[in-house]
C-alpha cells in the first residue's frame, strides 16, 4: 500500500476502503484513519495556564477582624493607662485610636474593589500620600491663612489641593492606574491616611495641658473623630480622586478639565462647611436667643468661651507646652493632675 505522506505519530495505522469523494485525505481511493494503540490511554498535555496574581491573597473579611481586634486593644490600652497612670502608654493609645477606623476602611475598600491595584500602591497612598498631605497643609495654612470669616474656605481649598497633589505624586509612575474605580479607592486611601495622622495630632493636643495630661479629653477626641472619619477626608478625597483619574490620559498625564476643577471646588466647599458647622450652630443659637454676642467673637475661627490658662498659653506660643510635659523625673509623675476645662476649642477637621 502506498504511503500518503502523512506524519507518523507512532500510532497504528488502519486502512479502510471508503468512497474517494469524501472530504478526507486519500490515495488511490483509500482514506487513512488512526486508531489509538491498545493499553492505558495517554495523559493529555495541559494547555497554557494564567500566571498567579502578583498581589497577595488577603482573606475576605479581614477588615472585620481588624476592627474588632483593634477596638479591643484600644479599650484595653485605655483601661491600663487609666489604672497605672503610665504616660508612656499615651503614644500607643493615640496611634491605636487614630489609625483604627482609617485602616479598617482602607482594608474594606481593598478587599471589595482594589485587589488588582496592588498592595504597594495602597500603602504608598496611605502613608506617603497622607504624610505629604499633612505636611503640605500645615505649611500652606501657616503662611497663607489668617483669622477671618473666610478662613475655613481657605482651609478646605488648601487641604483638598494638597491631598490630590499627594495622590498625583504617588501615582506619577503608575500610568496604568486610571478610571473611576481606581480613583475612588486610591483617593479614599490618601484621605484616610491624612485623617489618621491629623487625628493623632488632635488627640495629642487634647491630652496635653499646662497642668498635665487630660485622659478624658484624649478619649473623647479619638471617639468623636473615629466615628466621623468615614464622612470626612476619606469621602472628600475619594470623590476628587475618582474624577481626577477618570480624566487621566493613557500615557499617565493628569488633565485638569472642567469636571476635575468643579469637583475640587465642590469638595473644598463641603470641607469648609464641615469645619464651620460648630461655629454656625453657636452663631444661630446666639441670634435666636438674642444674647447680643459680638460678631468679632466668631471672626477668629474659635468658639467663644471663658479664657483659661491653657488657651492663653497656646496663643502665646505653641511650643511652650513642652516644658510642662510630665516625665519620670518630675515630682508629680504617677498622678493625673487636675485639668481646667477648655475655654476655646478650634474648629476644623
Amino acid at each position: 500500500m502506498a504511503r500518503t505522506g502523512l506524519p507518523d505519530c507512532g500510532m497504528r495505522r488502519t486502512y479502510h476502503k471508503v468512497p474517494v469523494n469524501l472530504p478526507c485525505r486519500s490515495t488511490r481511493g483509500f482514506a487513512v484513519t488512526y486508531s489509538p494503540p491498545p493499553g492505558a490511554p495517554r495523559a493529555r498535555i495541559p494547555g497554557p495556564q494564567q500566571p498567579p496574581p502578583t498581589y497577595p491573597q488577603i482573606r475576605t473579611g479581614l477588615w472585620k477582624h481588624c476592627l474588632g481586634g483593634g477596638l479591643g486593644l484600644w479599650v484595653l490600652t485605655a483601661l491600663v493607662t487609666y489604672a497605672t497612670k503610665n504616660t508612656t502608654l499615651l503614644p500607643t493609645l493615640i496611634l491605636l485610636g487614630s489609625f483604627l477606623v482609617p485602616v479598617t476602611f482602607v482594608l474594606w475598600a481593598y478587599e471589595r474593589h482594589g485587589r488588582d491595584l496592588g498592595v504597594s500602591v495602597i500603602l504608598g497612598c496611605f502613608l506617603t500620600g497622607g504624610t505629604l498631605g499633612v505636611l503640605g497643609a500645615s505649611v500652606m495654612e501657616y503662611y497663607l491663612l489668617h483669622p477671618s470669616l473666610w478662613m475655613f474656605v481657605g482651609v478646605g481649598l488648601i487641604e483638598e489641593a494638597v491631598k490630590l497633589g499627594a495622590l498625583m505624586f504617588v501615582l506619577r509612575r503608575q500610568p496604568r492606574l486610571h478610571g473611576m474605580r481606581a480613583g475612588l479607592v486610591l483617593g479614599a486611601t490618601v484621605g484616610f491616611g491624612f485623617a489618621a495622622l491629623e487625628s493623632a495630632g488632635y488627640a495629642f493636643n487634647a491630652a496635653v495641658s499646662t497642668k498635665g495630661i487630660d485622659l478624658r479629653a484624649l478619649l473623647e477626641t479619638e471617639i468623636l473623630r473615629g466615628v466621623l472619619a468615614p464622612f470626612g477626608h476619606g469621602l472628600w478625597t475619594a470623590i476628587g480622586g475618582g474624577v481626577l483619574l477618570t480624566y487621566r490620559q493613557l500615557n499617565g498625564r493628569f488633565r485638569f478639565t472642567g469636571p476635575v476643577v468643579g469637583t475640587y471646588l465642590g469638595v473644598s466647599l463641603l470641607h469648609a462647611l464641615w469645619d464651620s458647622t460648630h461655629g454656625i450652630a453657636i452663631w444661630l443659637v446666639a441670634r435666636l436667643s438674642r444674647t447680643g454676642l459680638d460678631k468679632q467673637l466668631f471672626a477668629q475661627g474659635y468658639i467663644p468661651g471663658r479664657p483659661t490658662s491653657r488657651s492663653i498659653s497656646s496663643r502665646r506660643s505653641r511650643w511652650a507646652g513642652w516644658s510642662s510635659w510630665p516625665c519620670s523625673a518630675s515630682p508629680g509623675y504617677g498622678r493625673w493632675p487636675a485639668v481646667t476645662p477648655l475655654g476655646e476649642i478650634p474648629l476644623g477637621v
